[in-house]
């Protein structure tokens, strides 16, 4: 009886167990493509077990809407509904543009915490872990601008473009938020804390964004005031999306939006990665 009983431990897991800790053979190193994935994989199940953090892509883009369209559509535009197709592809671009801060904000809490040290030590491409939080970043955007968009049309936005006028602004949006959050997690690597974090780009988006033409035609600007607007990016990306939205885009816009978005990205991805394989 304890003869059978060995054999039968001998071939079922314990062996198996045995044999894996006994073979010299290494697992395969994974590729980027699954390395970024399973990192993305992770900031999906942060989200699921902390569902507050979709408050800035749900709850807020209809504030912001609702707020800017009944509060100054009368006094801007004389009409809020006239105003509201007017103003929904500025706000659209102002909501996204300041939640993608939000990716360095992540990179810097994983830092505090001890986190991002365990990442460098693992053998997998080390852009992965910043790629994967980009990817799940990207469906947030995507998402802020899916609750806009539809409350939008329920409050009578009507985009001349139609379906592909709204999904050609959808995709200059996401290529542009994508290019400026690599702004924000170079930061996450330089300011010791969120809170730091969080100040730092606020002094960037805000004037940024209120600077520009989400709110008003820039022709109704000072002079002096108006050159700055003209080269503001979130200018440049308003005009494109708004462009699109209402079938009136050219491709100078498209392009300078393009254009814009691979100035940063070129200057702000291997500033990143420098540091974050440098940092200590």
């Amino acid at each position: 009886m304890k003869n059978t009983n060995k054999t039968n431990i001998q071939s079922g897991p314990d062996k198996q167990l045995r044999e894996a800790i006994a073979s010299t053979d290494r697992p395969a190193k994974p590729n980027p493509l699954s390395s970024s994935l399973t990192f993305a994989s992770r900031a999906l199940l942060r989200i699921k077990h902390v569902p507050e953090q979709l408050f800035d892509v749900t709850v807020f883009p209809i504030i912001f809407l609702l707020m800017f369209t009944y509060l100054f559509g009368g006094a801007i535009a004389g009409s809020t509904s006239e105003y509201l197709q007017f103003l929904l592809p500025g706000i659209l671009v102002m909501t996204v543009s300041q939640i993608t801060m939000y990716t360095g904000v992540d990179l810097n809490n994983d830092i505090t915490k001890g986190v991002f040290d365990r990442f460098r030590t693992l053998p997998i491409w080390l852009p992965s872990a910043l790629v994967g939080a980009l990817l799940v970043d990207t469906v947030r955007y995507t998402m802020a601008a899916t609750i806009m968009i539809v409350l939008g049309l329920i409050l009578g936005f009507q985009p001349e473009g139609g379906l592909a006028g709204v999904l050609g602004a959808l995709i200059l949006l996401l290529i542009f938020s994508f290019s400026l959050s690599w702004v924000w997690t170079t930061l996450g690597l330089i300011m010791r804390s969120e809170k730091s974090l969080m100040m730092a780009s606020m002094m960037v988006i805000f004037p940024l964004t209120f600077v520009s033409n989400v709110f008003v035609d820039p022709e109704t600007l000072p002079s002096w005031l108006q050159g700055f607007v003209e080269i503001n990016p979130i200018s440049l990306l308003v005009t494109g999306v708004r462009g699109s939205m209402h079938g009136a885009v050219t491709w100078e816009q498209v392009g300078w939006i393009l254009l814009a978005s691979a100035i940063i990205t070129t200057i702000f991805a291997p500033l990143t990665m420098f540091m974050y394989r440098n940092k200590k």
